[in-house]
C-alpha cells in the first residue's frame, strides 16, 4: 500500500507560479513512477506531468515549457515529487491529483484545488 499526502494548492492570478508537492509513504520502494494529473470542471482527467524512479519525466503539450515536475534526490527511487507551475493561465484551473504507479496498483492522493483567475 502507498499513501499519497499533496499540498501546495490556492488561488493565484494569471502569469502567477504555484508549486505542488506529493509525498509518498508506505511500500514506496515498490513507486516504479509519480506523476499529476488534473481535472478542471465539466473535463476528464488528463495527465499533467510524470517521473520515474530512474529520473526520466514527460509532459502534456499544454503544460510544456511552464511546468516542471521533479523529484527528492533518492537514487532509483521516486518518493516525493514537486510540481513547480509557472506562467500559469486561467484554463490551468482544476483540482491537481498525485499519482503512483507500482508494478499492480495505482494510487491517488486527494486533491488539491489550483485556481487561477484572469
Amino acid at each position: 500500500q502507498v499513501q499519497l499526502v499533496e499540498s501546495g494548492g490556492g488561488l493565484v492570478q494569471a502569469g502567477g507560479s504555484l508549486r505542488l508537492s506529493c509525498a509518498a509513504s508506505g511500500s514506496i520502494v515498490l513507486i516504479n513512477s509519480m506523476g499529476w494529473y488534473r481535472q478542471g470542471p465539466g473535463k476528464q482527467r488528463e495527465l499533467v506531468a510524470v517521473v520515474t524512479r530512474g529520473g526520466s519525466t514527460s509532459y502534456a503539450d499544454s503544460v510544456k515549457g511552464r511546468f516542471t515536475i521533479s523529484r527528492e534526490n533518492a537514487k532509483n527511487t521516486v518518493h516525493t515529487v514537486y510540481l513547480q507551475m509557472n506562467s500559469l493561465k486561467p484554463d490551468d484551473t482544476a483540482v491537481y491529483y498525485c499519482q503512483a504507479s507500482t508494478w499492480y496498483d495505482t494510487y491517488w492522493g486527494q486533491g488539491t484545488q489550483v485556481t487561477v483567475s484572469s
